[in-house]
């Protein structure tokens, strides 16, 4: 496609310093990135795609990436790595990223005033973002805390639920990895809710009822039941692409939703595992992306 003419550029312009105006955040639109480039560039040049230093997000980046190079829209990596997803999630914001994964909770802690809200995330996460950022409908994968036991112990106490656990009677106790992460329910939050009794260790070695994160290799890996939450006291965390407007148009909206349905909790725990073992996060996300069918 030619070149738009200048004449319809400069409102376009407007347009997006118009909407940078209203960020919180200082850098949008012509925000450079550690190696001097802008992620926004007034909605023209190659999506920039950010992530943080863990393994998932590293991979989903690149899933992203392939899925949006397969369908003819130019993107690019980012130079630098952030420390954490709340501090990916600013970036999009100030507009020194064009994409990048993102975690629904985590976002909304990221931004002012933002928290957890309960009902229908979707809403609370296009509330809380401030004009030009988009937070497209997330994967069925979700990193948020969860609560398990071992197999035995789920075999023995017929344990499904949190409710289970409350209805099975002795005191447990509590801890693992996670559970000190800001979504960890407390003993005593989880008593009031299920009537579960638990004493928290804080360790993984002595634990009844661990504390983990949806994608620790170590529930597949050890054969661990996690418990349901049916009265949505653990705040979700699902995996979904934040955007700036610009770069979230049709083709980069249809190829992104590919995966939403297929990138599944244990699906991403595994690609996870696999580059955290030293695997090419691209190599990874290339080979899954084609064997499942998603790009070419």
């Amino acid at each position: 496609m030619p070149d738009e003419p200048v004449r319809r550029r400069r409102p376009r312009a407007a347009v997006a310093a118009a909407l940078c105006s209203l960020l919180f955040l200082a850098g949008c639109g012509g925000a450079a990135n550690a190696d001097g480039r802008t992620a926004y560039a007034d909605g023209e040049g190659p999506t920039v795609i950010g992530t943080d230093g863990s393994a998932e997000s590293r991979v989903v980046a690149e899933l992203y990436g392939e899925l949006l190079v397969d369908a003819g829209v130019r993107v690019r990596r980012a130079s630098t790595r952030y420390a954490s997803p709340a501090d990916t999630a600013r970036a999009v914001v100030a507009g020194r990223l064009g994409l990048a994964p993102a975690y629904e909770t985590t976002t909304l802690r990221a931004l002012p005033g933002g928290g957890t809200v309960p009902g229908d995330m979707a809403a609370t996460l296009s509330a809380a973002l401030p004009p030009g950022v988009v937070a497209l409908p997330p994967a069925e994968a979700d990193n948020g805390v969860v609560l398990a036991v071992t197999r035995a112990t789920a075999h023995r106490y017929g344990l499904r639920t949190l409710a289970d656990l409350g209805r099975a009677g002795a005191r447990r106790t509590l801890g693992g990895p996670a559970a000190h992460d800001p979504d960890a329910p407390s003993a005593a939050a989880l008593e009031e809710v299920y009537g579960v009794r638990l004493t928290e260790t804080g360790t993984s070695a002595t634990a009844d009822v661990l504390v983990l994160r949806g994608t620790d290799p170590a529930i597949t890996g050890d054969g661990l039941v996690v418990l349901t939450d049916p009265e949505s006291t653990l705040p979700p965390e699902h995996v979904f692409p934040l955007i700036g407007a610009p770069y979230a148009g049709l083709s980069a909206r249809k190829a992104l939703a590919r995966l939403n349905s297929r990138l599944t909790t244990a699906r991403l725990a595994a690609l996870a595992a696999s580059v955290e073992a030293g695997a090419s996060p691209k190599q990874t996300a290339r080979k899954w992306l084609r064997s499942n069918g998603l790009a070419g």
